[in-house]
């Protein structure tokens, strides 16, 4: 199986959804703002709202589902019935419920708006029952035109038209945003989705008994039936979901989060330490997980006797009688739910690895069983409000036994992309390069090739789609060198103005014309290579490592190429933007002879080199597409050329568990890949470690502004 179009080559085509998330939450905040509503008061009821929009657009599509059936003979016709919609993985919507319905009852005045939110919650419970008691119905806390306003926002066409993939990163973005805001118990419910989807990739949890006991907002269940649905399964043949939680209010969001993306669960209310609603000990085929760390008040005396769901014992007691850490309770509550071949895939303090005395003694037992699969370190600022370290953790007690006495150790610490300053994922990218090394571990050397075949062809594709937005470009170039050119014979031809006061604007206007000419001979000479890289030996992307590493080859000096033209587009448009300064300059000051000899009109000017930015920043950003899936092959097959795992220093290694014995039973993959020699890194990415920079920069702006605005204000209170 392969897991990568789970997580879409393509990235370019979430560009706007992620601009639409901005926007939604941005607007979302400002309502709340304006409302005097803290971020507790607001969050479950703003959920609700992107959870009854996506409700009736999972319906509306379902109901033309159920037509076409109908109209193909692929089902009887008959009245149709609530189960008809359950079937098509949508909520059958009494009318009372229906998102425009309520916004066009709004409107008549009969009945307030958070009066008819709020039976449309109760009607779909009603309809319902996993739902029951779960909607949020506190409406009224809004004034109406708060909440119409909030409505209308998730009532746009591109919201109506949004897709099912669409609203889960929306609810899931919302999610995010409020645990940034440390909405709800500190922003623990919801697991960073990046850290979701490596677990996922690497367990790959298709069919069976899927449980998290610490589940959550229920992120676990929801990227497992992305995964199944991309393999062309049907997540509700395949798959059960199992959850546990002990906050009623964070249950509450996971099976909301459930519906909105069509999935049901039996999630109950338990404190997993001490109770097990669903008596899956051995029963599991895949367990996830993202636990509390470092839990030092566990009750020892309570769960003494539970050895079903303990059998390496506890990892220690202290004076209290209580458990010292309870990290390692939850790695063997993880391994105890597996059945003989069920995998485990869970998030844990970095702490755990290389912790000692009763965890060490657990540790070495859960070794010796020959689970332990994969180990992988994850650098800081993975979670919205912690800024610590962790580890994946990977068991796999199906483990074939040629491999039962190795564990694979990857280093992955070094691999993230800044999402803003204080905050880190994976690029798609990434996912799918970490994903690969344990496909080689697996012997899957064809999921591997195929990785770096898509590559190549994406190469393809986006160098292809650079076209367009050149000629874009070239022709608002064209259109400010046309009124500059204008201008400039002119000036050339006024004997109003001085040579000398002339100099400084045709000594730019020929800089640029040079660069212009330059331009077009790189740009021209660069496409017909590209071309010819295209339809030559590369046109259908090699399946096999050694003429993939030829293709990589033949694209590299291409790619220097079009690093050199990003940077000639660059000047060009610097170029051109230095032009209208100086001409204002010169007619700032001159009489209005001058001026009427030489009309300029600045504003047109402006317009056009606004225009001509966000062209170039656009033609730029394809270039750089090309550049990126190049650099990403590269990865790959400069670690693995052979399509074969290898130790890689600062990376992988494949560790034996004599080794692991003879390092105190070390499970930190550090310890064991040791460090990446210095070396001139040919493909450093300069253009994303600018971007860093200027995230954190950004990032550092804002916070400036925030503290300036706090001082202010106790200034001022300080006054009164």
């Amino acid at each position: 199986m392969d897991c990568w179009g789970a997580w879409r080559m393509d990235g370019s085509s979430f560009a706007d959804i992620e601009k639409l998330e901005a926007d939604l939450w941005s607007a979302a905040d400002n309502l709340r703002a304006n409302s005097k509503l803290t971020s507790s008061d607001y969050f479950m009821p703003v959920l609700g709202i992107i959870f009854l929009r996506h409700a009736e657009n999972r319906f509306d599509v379902a109901t033309r589902q159920i037509e076409e059936d109908k109209a193909a003979g692929r089902m009887p016709k008959r009245k149709v019935i609530d189960q008809d919609y359950v079937r098509r993985r949508a909520l059958p919507l009494p009318d009372e419920a229906r998102f425009d319905w309520i916004m066009q009852m709004a409107t008549s005045g009969d009945k307030p708006l958070p009066a008819l939110v709020t039976d449309a919650m109760r009607a779909i419970e009603e309809k319902f029952d996993p739902l029951k008691g779960v909607l949020p119905k506190d409406y009224g806390i809004f004034e109406p035109q708060v909440l119409e306003d909030l409505m209308r926002l998730f009532n746009s066409e591109q919201i109506r038209q949004a897709t099912g993939d669409v609203f889960g990163r929306i609810y899931e973005y919302f999610l995010a945003r409020f645990s940034i805001q440390k909405a709800h118990d500190n922003g623990e419910f919801f697991t960073p989705s990046s850290l979701v989807q490596m677990l996922v990739n690497v367990i790959e949890p298709d069919h069976g008994k899927v449980f998290d006991p610490a589940c959550g907002s229920g992120g676990m269940f929801v990227q497992s039936s992305h995964f199944i649905e991309h393999e062309g399964g049907d997540t509700a043949k395949r798959a059960v979901f199992y959850g546990q939680e002990k906050n009623p209010d964070t249950i509450r969001i996971a099976k909301m989060n459930l519906a909105v993306h069509g999935l049901t669960g039996e999630i109950g209310e338990a404190i997993t330490y001490y109770e097990d609603q669903h008596n899956l000990v051995g029963g599991a085929d895949f367990v996830m997980a993202n636990p509390p760390f470092n839990v030092d008040l566990v009750d020892a005396e309570r769960i003494k006797t539970d050895t079903d769901r303990l059998p390496f014992g506890l990892p220690g007691v202290n004076k209290q009688k209580k458990v010292a850490n309870g990290n390692y309770l939850w790695i063997s509550y993880f391994w105890s739910y597996l059945n003989e071949k069920g995998r485990a895939g869970f998030v844990m303090s970095s702490q755990a690895s290389s912790a000692g005395h009763g965890e060490k003694d657990v540790r070495e037992r859960i070794v010796r069983t020959g689970d332990v699969d994969v180990m992988m370190s994850i650098r800081s600022n993975f979670f919205y409000t912690r800024s610590v370290p962790c580890e994946l953790w990977f068991f796999d007690r199906g483990k074939p036994k040629a491999q039962r006495d190795h564990v694979l150790m990857v280093d992955a610490r070094s691999v993230y992309r800044k999402v803003n300053r204080t905050i880190n994922d994976f690029a798609p990218e990434q996912m799918a390069n970490l994903s690969s090394i344990v496909w080689l571990y697996r012997g899957q050397k064809k999921r591997f090739v195929a990785l770096v075949q898509r590559y190549l062809h994406s190469i393809n594709i986006e160098t292809q789609g650079c076209e367009p937005p050149l000629q874009e470009l070239e022709s608002t170039l064209d259109s400010v060198n046309d009124k500059t050119s204008a201008f400039v014979k002119e000036l050339q031809r006024c004997k109003l103005v001085a040579d000398a006061e002339k100099e400084p604007i045709l000594a730019a206007v020929t800089e640029l014309q040079e660069a212009d000419t330059a331009y077009r001979k790189d740009r021209q000479s660069l496409w017909k290579d590209l071309v010819a890289y295209r339809k030559g030996k590369n046109e259908k992307p090699p399946a096999t490592t050694k003429p993939q590493r030829s293709a990589l080859a033949a694209f590299t000096p291409l790619a220097e190429r079009i690093r050199g033209l990003i940077k000639q587009i660059d000047l060009l448009c610097k170029l051109a933007g230095r032009i209208s300064p100086l001409v204002a300059s010169l007619l700032s000051d001159a009489s209005d002879e001058v001026k009427e000899a030489l009309p300029f009109d600045r504003r047109v000017v402006g317009r056009e080199l606004k225009q001509l930015d966000e062209v170039r920043k656009s033609a730029i950003e394809q270039l750089r597409r090309g550049i990126y899936f190049h650099r990403q092959a590269s990865w790959l097959l400069e670690r693995f050329p052979d399509g074969k795992l290898v130790d890689v220093a600062g990376l992988v290694k494949l560790v034996s568990l004599a080794e692991i014995e003879a390092a105190d039973w070390s499970l930190t993959p550090g310890r064991y890949v040791g460090v990446a020699p210095a070396e001139v890194d040919e493909n450093f990415d300069f253009d994303q470690t600018m971007h860093d920079i200027h995230v954190e920069l950004a990032g550092l702006n804002a916070e400036a502004v925030e503290l300036a605005a706090k001082i202010q204000a106790n200034y001022e209170e300080m006054v009164v």
